[in-house]
């Protein structure tokens, strides 16, 4: 019996080594004192203007907002949507929020996500995208909902916070940066494509845009066909006339092209290394899974 026990021990130990580091630390968010950027003032969290108290609440605590002296703090409503994107209605609720952090030239957008299961259609990547459509390039950006909503409304918010802080902002741009996260999270609903899938092809077709300045619309379909038989995705002739449409508007907007493909690149790597991460974790926690099929046998013939 005593052997027995030894060997039980020994599993157990085996076990536990198999674990990832963090899986039994604390998951809370911990603050570590930020220093205000006195060039571009102080952070500015701006909240869904139909948030209650107790909503609002949250999304401070999931925001780390202690004290409102650390920050400048906004709403943003229907009439906001109005404002940075044609055709808004002023009638919608907002309830995602944002914190938004200037920073120097070349530090490129940082965007964290940090009640992810409460976004329930934009992805990081798909904000990042969409920011960099509208012009906004150097910044942390934190985004929260205290209930489970699209996401959508946040990125007006990032506009006005944008603006806010002493920044303009071009309609047509933030027009079309809004059409982009629509595209994005309806093709993102679409079988055999995901998240991830959809802003590497986003990316992936909006570098091309910038290495190779289509003139012409036609060629833009070119690029949106290519770069579609390139990742393997099949979409029907509706999503791919979408897809087409909104990078012809993408070509027509006055953007330095050759700026925006450095930053490009920089969020392409980031959407491989979180695909292949994905990739990566499945076969692991396959691994663990297939061991501990195995540990239960073994102790069950110890006992037997």
């Amino acid at each position: 019996m005593k052997k027995n026990i030894v060997r039980f021990a020994s599993f157990l130990l085996a076990a536990s080594l198999l674990m990832p580091s963090g899986a039994l630390a604390s998951t809370g968010s911990s603050s570590s004192g930020n220093v205000i950027n006195e060039k571009f003032g102080m952070p500015i969290v701006v909240y869904g203007a139909d948030l209650t108290e107790a909503e609002k609440q949250s999304v401070k605590d999931s925001l780390n907002v202690t004290s409102e002296s650390e920050v400048e703090e906004i709403s943003v409503n229907g009439d906001d949507l109005v404002k940075y994107i044609k055709d808004g209605d002023s009638s919608a609720r907002m309830f995602s929020s944002a914190k938004i952090t200037r920073e120097d030239a070349g530090k490129g957008l940082v965007i964290k996500i940090v009640t992810e299961e409460n976004i329930t259609q934009v992805t990081a990547e798909m904000y990042e995208n969409a920011m960099l459509t509208a012009g906004i390039e150097d910044a942390t950006v934190e985004v929260a909902a205290p209930k489970k909503v699209t996401g959508h409304s946040a990125l007006v918010g990032i506009y006005k916070a944008y603006e806010v802080s002493g920044e303009t902002l071009d309609k047509e741009r933030t027009d079309v940066a809004n059409e982009e996260l629509s595209v994005a999270t309806i093709l993102a609903d679409k079988p055999g494509i995901d998240e991830a899938k959809v802003s590497e092809l986003l990316t992936e077709i909006k570098k091309d845009i910038a290495e190779q300045n289509p003139a012409t619309k036609e060629e833009v379909e070119k690029i949106v066909q290519d770069q579609l038989a390139k990742l393997q995705i099949e979409l029907s002739p509706e999503d791919r006339q979408l897809l087409v449409d909104l990078m012809d508007r993408i070509r027509q907007l006055d953007i330095d092209f050759s700026k925006w493909s450095d930053q490009l690149n920089d969020l392409s790597k980031t959407i491989e290394d979180k695909i292949g991460n994905i990739v990566e974790n499945e076969g692991f926690w396959q691994s663990v899974k297939d061991f501990f099929n195995s540990l239960i046998d073994s102790i069950r013939s110890l006992f037997n």
